[in-house]
This record gives C-alpha cells, sequence and structure tokens, in this order.
C-alpha cells in the first residue's frame, strides 16, 4: 500500500521506504452518521466553516504527533503530495464520502549519514504583527532578500538546487500546471461529497 501510496503521491519513494506512514484525513462523515443516527437533517455540515474546523483540528493532531515523535528521536516529513490525486488516495484507503485525506507524514530514524538542516524561515518581525497586520514589516523587499540569500544558502548546502524563496513562488504558483493537480481541488472535494457552503 505504501509503494502504492507513493507512486500516487508524486513518485516519492520515501513514502515506500519509511516504516510508517500516516495519512492525515479531514473527517466530517462521521457528522452524517450522527445526525441519521438522531434522525435529523444537519445542513451545518455543509458549511466551509465546518470544513475549516475540521483541517485545522486535523493539523493540529498531526503537529502534536509530529512533536511526540521528534521527541522519541524519530524524523517526520509533511507530504502534502496526496492532494495532488485526493479521489486515488480516497480509493486507497477506502476513505468514505465527505473524508479527504490533507497530507501524509512520513515516519522513521533520520539517516545520520545525510545531515540535514532546520530551513530557515523569514524573520519573525515578517510574519509576527502587533494588534495590527503591518504590511510594511511583512512586505520589506530587503527582508524578503535577505530571506531569498539565507535560503538559497541553506539548500545549496544540502545539495539540493539553489532556489529562492521568491524563485520557489513563482515557479510554483506562476503556472497551475506546476501544482501538479491541487489546481483542480474544489472539484475533488465536490466529488468527494464536500459541498463547502453550496446550500
Amino acid at each position: 500500500r505504501r509503494a502504492r501510496l507513493a507512486k500516487i503521491a508524486g513518485d516519492q519513494d520515501f513514502i515506500a521506504q519509511a516504516p510508517l506512514f500516516l495519512a492525515w484525513v479531514a473527517d466530517l462523515s462521521r457528522l452524517d452518521h450522527v445526525g441519521q443516527a438522531h434522525g435529523r437533517d444537519l445542513p451545518g455540515v455543509d458549511c466551509l466553516d465546518t470544513f475549516l474546523a475540521a483541517v485545522m483540528d486535523t493539523a493540529f493532531a498531526a503537529q502534536n504527533a509530529a512533536a511526540a515523535f521528534e521527541s522519541y528521536g524519530l524524523g517526520i516529513v509533511y507530504v502534502g503530495a496526496v492532494r495532488n490525486r485526493p479521489e486515488a488516495i480516497a480509493a486507497e484507503l477506502g476513505l468514505p464520502a465527505r473524508t479527504v485525506a490533507l497530507f501524509g507524514m512520513s515516519v522513521g530514524y533520520p539517516d545520520r549519514q545525510r545531515p540535514t538542516a532546520i530551513k530557515p524561515r523569514l524573520p519573525q518581525h515578517a510574519v509576527l504583527h502587533a494588534e495590527r497586520y503591518d504590511s510594511a514589516a511583512a512586505n520589506d523587499p530587503a527582508v524578503i532578500a535577505a530571506y531569498d540569500e539565507r535560503l538559497r544558502a541553506a539548500r545549496t548546502a544540502q545539495g539540493s538546487p539553489g532556489r529562492s524563496w521568491s524563485e520557489s513562488v513563482l515557479a510554483r504558483l506562476g503556472d497551475v500546471s506546476a501544482l501538479h493537480g491541487r489546481e483542480r481541488l474544489p472539484e475533488a472535494l465536490r466529488g468527494l461529497g464536500f459541498v463547502l457552503g453550496q446550500t
């Protein structure tokens, strides 16, 4: 199954190689079952906010699991590519209507022969705002240029293409084909039984 999931998620071999792969699923199907068990229609299940709450709850649970795994010396890799073909992932996992795998997580022991480092992030003053959003700090060209250089250097040191953050943004969002199928996510979600506010 992991080999098939690896293939669906963009031929990423580490998914099949890791001893554990978790799919993190937003599940609204059980809400339907509660309504049915009590003979009630639950139109609130179709509200966008209900879907967003499921997405957030799933992400919170995954982040807690990641922290727990790492506290035991394990490593994790989030896998957003499960959203490339959500219907295929749902079929492989036997997911019912109104469920969707939001991302995967490969878990295993890090290969100490291949050292890694924490990916640089934008500085705190560009992402943390007090009282009101500070557009000038968030979009300061000098801060973004400095971050581009830090990230390029970090990627080069890891043996990856030395692409800056800005170059990554332009490549990923400048052509929808770079989204590898995720550009059709609203259609896929509707096909998986989510209404998302269309009542």
